[in-house]
């Protein structure tokens, strides 16, 4: 209905009903308020790279999507000062994320009780060691994800996950997307189905 009234009312545009955005070169329009920040991301991807555009698109979700309780990109947890109540023990673990660690053991590294190895991650990080190492586990995988140069398993294996299938539960119960939805919606390799069109000469 709006199409043919947008066509009736300005004949002499070329109006192109089934994208988000168009890029006629110097010339850039969008459908709506929403498909402006997927233009404004072709726009960055464009101008500055996929990879500074992939980091913009995740804070941008997450600042539209913080709300509705559901993580849709992940990002390692960080202290806003020196973290010394667990000394080395956070960059112990990230150089060794591809093998078995568990708090028992993130606990006797440090010499403290499990009980208050927790407490000092509560204190210091905000999150408990388990959904720290999830974390520091799922964070990398996704940034390879994003990529697309390596199959799901040789991602899970880096990264300590487990199998492919160990990758998807996890990836899934901490960004509620499957890869290949989060590569669609965040990677930096090219994928087919862009909701943007380069018209032609006329």
């Amino acid at each position: 209905m709006w199409a043919e009234a947008f066509r009736s009312r300005f004949p002499a545009v070329r109006l192109e009903p089934d994208v988000l955005f168009v890029d006629d070169g110097d010339i850039l329009t969008a459908s709506g308020s929403a498909s402006a920040l997927d233009l404004g991301l072709h726009l960055v991807r464009r101008d500055h790279g996929a990879e500074i555009a992939s980091h913009v698109s995740r804070r941008l979700v997450f600042a539209a999507h913080r709300d509705g309780g559901q993580r849709q990109f992940v990002e390692r947890p960080v202290p806003e000062v020196p973290d010394e109540s667990l000394g080395p023990l956070p960059a112990w673990a990230q150089e060794r994320l591809d093998e078995p660690l568990t708090v028992a053991g993130l606990a006797s590294r440090a010499a403290v009780s499990p009980a208050t190895l927790h407490r000092r991650f509560r204190s210091r990080l905000g999150t408990t060691p388990p959904a720290w190492l999830t974390a520091e586990r799922v964070a990398p995988a996704c940034r390879l994800i994003e990529r697309g140069e390596e199959r799901l398993d040789v991602v899970a294996a880096h990264g300590g996950l487990g199998t492919a299938a160990d990758l998807r539960a996890r990836l899934r119960r901490e960004t509620g997307l499957s890869p290949s939805q989060y590569r669609r919606r965040f990677g930096t390799a090219p994928v087919e189905g862009v909701a943007a069109r380069r018209l032609p000469p006329a």
